[in-house]
């Protein structure tokens, strides 16, 4: 399993998660971030940072600024369940309860397929502060992540108007390598504190664009959703702000299958299909 320095993540707001682990999980909309001083000093970065990463999150509809007031996280994940579990009839769910569900579990095993390893660096820490608190006590976490190659020339991001430009790709790639160095730390902490026994984190890259975010989840919990593509304001590494055509994975609506005891429902079919779709290319494809 990969390790390396924790890296740092993005400013969040007062629960220690950041807007988009926040929309991930579920919690509710609105709520308001910590003002930018403050996130300055809790990260050890400058206002620059600070304010250069809450334009991104402008520019993908998360929050809202107004000059005075602060910011509002004003958006959230939205899952619709095919197959609700028997427990309840709503077939409107969160992608954390689901997660959280999935870690319970003494065996936990997610197969994910993804753009980058953005929200799922968040979901991960999350489970991780449950399993230190106590609250769940997981004997074996293996994760499987399959990302695009990283030589791949892909149809988006790119800046609109100059599809060549390097340094959108440049921002793609610092995205999914600083969070997947996140995963990784907090994952390989896990194993070296003895909290969880066993931990395997595989990942390999596969010459396909995603068109689609996938995970499987203990083998019984399938969400897929599809990357739409959109024209936006993207913020590159060094703060200038410039147009492109892009896909926002956590904005995504997820749909949601689950595996019964009838081989012929459609969460069985669905979960069956995805299951043999992910060994395929993580099999053949993969690297």
């Amino acid at each position: 399993m990969g390790g390396g320095r924790p890296a740092r993540r993005p400013p969040e707001d007062s629960s220690g998660r950041s807007p988009r682990a926040r929309a991930a999980t579920g919690r509710a909309a609105p709520w308001r971030t910590r003002p930018q001083r403050a996130l300055a000093t809790e990260f050890q970065v400058s206002r620059d940072t600070v304010q250069r990463v809450l334009r991104e999150l402008v520019s993908e509809g998360w929050i809202q600024s107004r000059q005075g007031s602060g910011s509002r996280v004003i958006k959230k994940q939205h899952i619709q369940s095919l197959t609700p579990r028997p427990s309840t009839q709503d077939r409107t769910v969160m992608l954390g309860p689901i997660i959280a569900e999935a870690f319970e579990k003494p065996d936990v095993t997610l197969d994910v397929y993804t753009l980058t390893s953005e929200s799922l660096d968040a979901h991960i820490r999350i489970q991780a502060e449950r399993i230190r608190a106590g609250q769940i006590a997981p004997r074996r976490i293996a994760l499987r992540m399959l990302l695009p190659a990283e030589e791949l020339d892909l149809p988006y991001p790119r800046a609109a108007g100059a599809p060549g430009d390097p340094r959108v790709k440049a921002r793609l790639l610092s995205i999914t390598h600083r969070h997947t160095e996140s995963l990784a730390s907090v994952l390989q902490e896990l194993k070296v504190q003895s909290v969880v026994p066993d931990v395997d984190l595989q990942i390999r890259h596969a010459p396909l664009t995603p068109t689609f975010k996938l995970y499987i989840l203990n083998g019984t919990d399938t969400l897929h959703g599809l990357y739409e593509v959109t024209e936006r304001r993207i913020v590159l590494e060094d703060g200038e702000e410039i147009d492109a055509l892009d896909v926002l994975g956590v904005g995504a609506t997820l749909t949601h299958y689950v595996r019964d005891e009838d081989p012929s429902s459609t969460g069985s079919v669905f979960a069956d299909t995805m299951q043999s779709w992910f060994n395929s290319v993580w099999n053949l494809l993969a690297t």
